[in-house]
């Protein structure tokens, strides 16, 4: 039993029935949804809120309209992001923009996590990473003074084989990361840069990458839609 009713709005609550739908298989890539009077029949709701709830998952990429014919769930829609420290840029894979580059004084959480005394700061590399040229992440990466002062994590370019070879090159190997993720709404700034649909919340990673004798040499921030990507790990079981 429910310990209190679903708050939302109705058409929030049908579009999220058909979503799971879609994402559980039931309704399957290419088949024609319910007709519009069906589903009035089935939600026992008005044909406006039908329509508003078909906008959310058009605006999300789950189904497409077509004229005359029906709404269609859309296929392939599911994409997985790989959990790797890195993605190689492609022809139609990965490509990275540059934000910005600079000295900067971390968030709190980074700080922490790096056991920096107050007021220090860190070198800091924001980017967008594309795939076949839409966002799908926004990216906070922070590297220790000492480490990447004067090397290529702390040029406004992009780095040829990635952070990964630049710290191994500087003798701080990436041997292992921890990620934290939680959900949340997005900032402005996030529904922006991603562009991201309505009610959309963004899955948000914190990751700290250990080097040699456990050692945080990279800590990074990853915002994600929660829409259209699933995250994928792959780990050895214990033997």
């Amino acid at each position: 039993m429910a310990r209190r009713p679903d708050p939302r709005p109705r058409h929030q609550q049908i579009a999220a029935e058909l979503r799971a739908e879609i994402m559980s298989g039931a309704l399957k890539p290419g088949e024609q949804l319910p007709s519009t009077p069906q589903m009035v029949a089935r939600f026992e709701a008005a044909n406006a809120t039908i329509q508003r709830a078909l906008q959310s998952l058009k605006d999300e990429g789950f189904v497409r309209g077509h004229a005359g014919k029906g709404v269609f769930v859309r296929e392939g829609r599911q994409f997985v992001v790989e959990a790797t420290t890195y993605k190689s840029p492609g022809p139609r894979g990965y490509s990275y923009e540059l934000l910005d580059v600079g000295e900067v004084q971390p968030p709190n959480d980074v700080a922490a996590a790096f056991a920096m005394p107050p007021g220090g700061s860190v070198i800091m590399r924001h980017r967008l990473l594309l795939h076949d040229g839409e966002p799908v992440e926004l990216s906070w990466s922070y590297y220790p003074v000492d480490i990447a002062a004067g090397s290529p994590l702390a040029s406004r370019k992009k780095i040829r084989g990635g952070a990964p070879q630049v710290l191994a090159d500087l003798g701080f190997p990436e041997r292992y990361f921890d990620d934290r993720i939680s959900v949340r709404q997005p900032t402005v700034n996030e529904v922006e840069g991603l562009d991201l649909p309505a009610d959309v919340p963004v899955f948000r990673q914190f990751r700290v990458v250990y080097s040699d004798f456990q050692r945080p040499v990279e800590i990074s921030i990853l915002i994600k839609g929660g829409h259209l990507y699933e995250l994928s790990y792959h780990q050895v079981a214990d033997q």
